[in-house]
């Protein structure tokens, strides 16, 4: 059955509820990427050095991480919907506190707080819309992975139309946006059926001693590191103004919506999905490399291109996570986002540092060899993960994306 099909169970055939948590998911994901065009103008706004105002992205990602031990502990106790609301509500609250920094010290502590609801709301959606949609889980997950590009894509679209006029726009914007989200989940969201065994704060750190799960997270920290590179650095590289800022991350977003939900899964049926995530990540290493050494169109060219590589590592990824042990889901999950975010915190702190101490060149140098060392893991480690791999060949690869936070 095609999942875009308008009849019964397609993706345009869903309940309410579905829509609204999708619709919720899509500003949550826009709020990754919203302060990307207007980093160069918080940094004049608040007199601060690039390095600080990454750090907005480091405190973001940092909590996020640690949030991932915490979320399945109190999805599993007060359930799917409660869940939902806590994190929307506390986006809404440190959203808009951001909005109204006074220096980069208080922007940062707001983000952080900012993280750990979009944490509690971000691995807890995909579940429930799982859960309440109809038609069967892939069709559910295509829609999940539509509001993911969706996103990805128009946060930064969205940052560079506000931020044009205050960079305090974005911020006060997205804390309207996911206030309407948090009333369309409590108006159209039944209560989720609590799962029949509680998860314990330490359930991820166990799942991690499966040889297979640990080898796709230390592989994905790599990954990680160079893509929020690209994502926290390169917008004071292009040193544009937020409209072609914006515009660029836009189309940066729109590759990574089309090559993770349409080309990965392709790929994967008929190259398999170790050589296409050993391939993707070494293409991902060139494209940075040139990035870094290349002139300003150049520049602009790789920080576009660099999407399509994201979106298929963010899929594949995806997939080694879950099937790879025999850990529930979201556990597995909650282990594996748990190692991978903690690069995403590091990269926008580190990159600057290393431009302070070198040029601006190295840091690409050193985001094109985290690449490498990626696909090293999985050459290195593949019999480990052979078995999802063989596993994924037959069938559909987005069906299996049930329950990991995607990026």
């Amino acid at each position: 059955m095609d999942p875009f099909d308008a009849g019964a169970g397609g993706i345009l055939r869903q309940p309410k509820a579905v829509w609204a948590t999708a619709g919720a998911s899509v500003v949550a994901f826009m709020g990754i990427g919203l302060v990307d065009p207007i980093l160069p103008s918080i940094a004049q706004g608040l007199d601060a050095t690039a390095s600080q105002v990454s750090l907005l992205f480091t405190s973001y990602f940092l909590i996020t991480a640690i949030a991932m031990l915490v979320t399945g502990f109190v999805s599993s106790r007060i359930g799917g919907k409660k869940t939902l609301l806590l994190g929307l509500a506390l986006v809404v609250v440190f959203a808009g506190l951001a909005g109204t920094s006074g220096s980069v010290g208080e922007l940062v502590g707001f983000r952080a707080g900012w993280g750990l609801g979009n944490a509690l709301f971000v691995s807890t959606a995909l579940a429930v819309i799982v859960g309440a949609a109809a038609g069967g889980s892939a069709a559910a997950i295509l829609l999940y992975e539509s509001a993911l590009g969706l996103g990805m894509a128009c946060g930064p679209l969205l940052g560079a139309l506000l931020g044009n006029a205050s960079w305090r726009y974005p911020f006060f914007g997205t804390a309207f946006l996911m206030a309407v989200g948090f009333l369309c989940v409590t108006a159209f969201l039944k209560e989720q059926p609590k799962p029949a065994r509680k998860t314990s704060l330490l359930d991820p750190i166990k799942a991690l001693g499966h040889g297979g799960l640990a080898s796709a997270a230390i592989s994905s920290f790599f990954y990680n590191y160079t893509f929020f590179t690209v994502l926290a650095f390169t917008p004071f590289v292009l040193d544009m103004t937020p409209y072609k800022s914006g515009a660029v991350f836009f189309a940066w977003g729109v590759l990574l919506a089309v090559f993770s939900v349409l080309a990965a899964p392709r790929l994967q049926e008929r190259f398999g999905s170790l050589k296409v995530l050993g391939g993707s990540l070494v293409l991902l290493a060139i494209d940075v490399l040139v990035l870094g050494y290349g002139d300003h169109t150049t520049a602009i060219v790789c920080t576009i291109l660099s999407g399509a590589f994201i979106g298929v590592n963010n899929t594949v990824y995806t997939e080694l996570a879950l099937g790879v042990s025999d850990a529930p889901r979201p556990v597995a999950s909650a282990g594996y986002n748990f190692v991978r975010w903690f690069a995403a915190a590091a990269a926008p702190f580190f990159a600057p540092k290393i431009e302070e101490w070198t040029n601006i060149h190295v840091p690409f140098v050193v985001a094109a060899v985290t690449a490498v060392l990626g696909a090293l893991v999985v050459v290195v480690r593949r019999k480990a993960l052979t078995h999802e791999a063989e596993e994924l060949e037959p069938r559909h690869a987005v069906e299996d994306s049930v329950a990991v936070f995607a990026n």
